[in-house]
């Protein structure tokens, strides 16, 4: 200890869950919280419905590749030369890889390496999907690209280059896919929320289907429409337009997907930190556990202790870099000793994999192999 594992059951129920959520739609899966080429190979052999890899960086693009992947989708812009340059070759050797775009930059960027390298380069454009309601923006700062008016002169830069094509549009509705809206204790706040997600439903669907029908007025037939993620599934499908959803969080279901009406995941993925100390009859001490997820800081990003139940982070305390103290309500149980494991999970999911070199794969309370994550491989994209 410390160590990481990942219960292969509750990921194959996951797995067939999120199948079923989709749908009619094909799945793509967000590599950024699997961090395991293991784990998206398991994943993509449990059927067809699994197709496509959303990257994150283009050094894990090339990265995957070589690993054999198809139909790999840059996620989010690259703008440093030589990793385009990497991924433009890869193209030109038979791989399939969209670039990501919302900008006359990034479209002039490629095409020129793409003109240098005699390829022509796939791109997708980055629909931002926040609503904006009176007073407030109901989403996340993403792309600049919202309405036709700013995703015209985009489109018509690709359709003038020869070395480049647009292959697709991406959507990402964050405010729908990952935000809580059963929260503990927060009933008005969940309420709020539920509201506002149905009316950015609503919203971004008429946006989408406005941009989708313009780019094709063009003529320009489109690969891809994707939308997701885990947390918008049921309304992503409902698009007609929208040919694949994306997903990544729900296969290990970390804490900040506890707390969804719609849908509840099971805990696959976690780690083990020993106790080493008992400093009062109602509190253990841990080794490491300081395993913080990003995002705006606050308690909801540190990991939680999962088992034995009973134990909980002292607010004062939290997670701590060499040792989390923990308490338990009552008396800690004498069957509780310095060496045993305690169990968290991860309040994200493939961040967990940053911090270990392999999950240990369990199935029926039983270790049966050991999947290498990124790190293990001696890759760090980010």
């Amino acid at each position: 200890m410390p160590f990481a594992y990942l219960d292969r059951e509750l990921l194959d129920r996951n797995i067939q869950d999120i199948a079923r959520a989709a749908g009619s739609k094909k799945i793509r899966v967000a590599s950024k919280s699997i961090r395991s080429v293991e784990v998206l190979r398991h994943i993509f052999s449990s059927g067809d419905t699994f197709q496509g890899i959303m990257c994150y960086t283009a050094a894990e693009a090339a990265f995957l590749a070589k690993q054999g992947f198809r139909d790999l989708l840059l996620g989010y812009p690259t703008w440093e030369p030589e990793g385009i340059r990497r991924l433009i070759e890869l193209i030109g050797e038979g791989h399939e890889i969209t670039f990501m775009t919302d900008c006359v930059e990034h479209v002039d960027r490629i095409a020129t390496i793409g003109q240098e390298l005699g390829v022509r380069v796939p791109l997708c454009l980055d629909i931002d999907m926040s609503s904006n309601f009176p007073g407030l923006r109901f989403g996340v700062w993403r792309s600049p690209l919202s309405e036709w008016d700013n995703v015209k002169p985009i489109v018509e830069r690709m359709m003038e280059s020869p070395w480049v094509r647009l292959d697709g549009v991406m959507g990402y509705e964050a405010q729908i896919a990952g935000v809580g809206d059963r929260v503990p204790g927060a009933a008005l706040k969940n309420a709020v929320i539920r509201q506002l997600k149905r009316r950015s439903i609503r919203e971004i669907a008429k946006r989408r289907t406005e941009i989708v029908h313009r780019i094709q007025a063009l003529g320009v037939e489109l690969r891809i429409v994707n939308a997701g993620g885990t947390g918008s599934l049921s309304s992503s499908r409902e698009e007609a337009h929208v040919t694949e959803l994306t997903v990544g969080s729900g296969f290990y279901s970390p804490t900040l997907f506890d707390h969804y009406r719609d849908f509840r995941y099971r805990p696959a993925a976690g780690f083990a930190v020993e106790i080493v100390r008992k400093p009062r009859n109602d509190i253990v001490t841990c080794l490491g556990g300081g395993y913080i997820a990003s995002g705006a800081p606050g308690i909801t990003k540190l990991p939680q202790p999962y088992l034995p139940q009973g134990l909980e982070l002292i607010p004062l305390e939290g997670a701590g870099e060499v040792q989390t103290p923990l308490r338990y309500r009552g008396r800690i149980p004498n069957s509780l000793s310095l060496g045993d494991p305690v169990f968290f999970r991860h309040a994200k999911a493939g961040e967990l994999c940053e911090r270990f070199d392999s999950l240990y794969v369990i199935s029926d309370g039983v270790i049966v192999g050991e999947y290498s994550t990124y790190r293990g491989m001696g890759e760090n994209f980010l």
